[in-house]
């Protein structure tokens, strides 16, 4: 399987390259600039490409498997809502110009229900800071929903994302967080990680969004 990274100097990213390298993938990486990766591996190709030029793009992807999408814009990005949007619009318009049709996107959690028809980035207790990306990756999520197109997997974190163990062992969910005993939304990023390439390898979400935690 041949599989293309998108976003892979992010924090989601790395991990996302390390579990793929761990697992013996043979992973391209299109990155902005090639000199923020620095990882040797001989399972790793590093591209440059920017996911803003769908043309460009598109010839990137051709004759690949599959499309692995940590994109984020920047969250100090005073246009992150708008860029959100395009840069996922591209990559999914260039994964289907190029003949691919898997993609798995790494979105965020704000889309996940709290109560009945309520996302959380709808709720006052939301941080401010975070709303116009969690607002992006939301609308994105929207929008590749009404694409049957693609097998389009999307896989929104915990509330709590954060370095740690690759443990191998957490729940899943799907369109609402999980919530342990003490009433925390939380995984590591390795293990997020682990939930993505397993979903790679077993298709269980294809056309739909799942969640884990702890």
């Amino acid at each position: 399987m041949k599989i293309v990274l998108i976003g892979a100097t992010g924090f989601v990213g790395s991990h996302l390259l390390k579990e793929a390298l761990h697992r013996n993938y043979d992973v391209t990486a299109i990155v902005r600039d090639p000199s923020k990766l620095a990882v040797n591996d001989k399972h790793l190709t590093i591209v440059k490409g920017d996911v803003y030029n769908e043309d460009e793009l598109t010839g990137l992807l051709e004759g690949y498997d599959v499309v692995v999408s940590a994109f984020n814009s920047g969250w100090q990005n005073p246009n992150i809502y708008n860029d959100f949007l395009k840069g996922s619009d591209a990559i999914n318009n260039a994964a289907k110009k190029a003949g691919i049709r898997r993609i798995i996107i790494v979105g965020g959690a704000g889309s996940l229900f709290v109560a009945p028809g309520v996302q959380a980035v709808d709720t006052d207790a939301f941080p401010a800071e975070w709303k116009q990306g969690a607002l992006g990756a939301r609308d994105a999520l929207t929008n590749i929903q009404k694409d049957s197109s693609l097998d389009w997997t999307f896989l929104s974190p915990p509330f709590n994302l954060h370095p740690g163990e690759r443990t191998a062992s957490f729940r899943i969910g799907h369109d609402e967080p999980i919530f342990n005993e003490k009433g925390e939304s939380s995984i590591s990023v390795e293990d997020l990680a682990v939930a993505l390439f397993n979903e790679l390898e077993k298709g269980e979400f294809i056309q739909r969004r799942f969640t884990v935690g702890y």
